[in-house]
């Protein structure tokens, strides 16, 4: 069975946005990864914990019809990220996850509400360039000879 695959733009801050193929099942096992990760930061918005939360409820409806198994996937807690996303991949296809355009929509929406939400990279945004002596972090004392 052919995946149907569609073209999503993909951001990285140091990159242009690129178009990449991927699968619906894709998309939405990469939005319950990233609202997951999320979840556990303090920073994240009502909307991001609102719009994990009903994509949680859609893809569980969808897998309730399939049975406990697939369910029980979707809810497992201890379980290796790569473990995870391929197991709960395939009872999304199984499931027709994929192709349910309300469930894609939310996956999407949560993506971006997640990308617009986790600010920089890192803690700090540094240029070096052409710099001596650079010290990046909290509570540093450096001393610096230049000759």
């Amino acid at each position: 069975m052919l995946a149907h695959k569609r073209k999503v733009f993909i951001h990285h801050p140091s990159q242009q946005a690129t178009g990449v193929l991927v699968t619906g099942v894709e998309v939405i096992v990469a939005a319950l990864a990233a609202g997951a990760t999320a979840g556990f930061t303090d920073t994240v918005s009502d909307a991001v914990r609102q719009s994990y939360a009903s994509l949680r409820e859609l893809v569980r409806r969808r897998l309730e019809v399939h049975g406990d198994a697939a369910v029980q996937v979707l809810d497992a807690e201890e379980v290796e990220p790569d473990v995870w996303q391929a197991q709960l991949g395939e009872h999304l296809i199984a499931a027709g996850a994929g192709r349910d355009e309300q469930i894609l929509r939310a996956a999407q929406t949560l993506l971006a509400q997640v990308e617009s939400h986790s600010g920089p990279a890192s803690k700090y945004t540094v240029d070096a360039r052409e710099a001596k002596g650079v010290q990046t972090g909290d509570h540093n004392t450096q001393t610096n000879n230049f000759n």
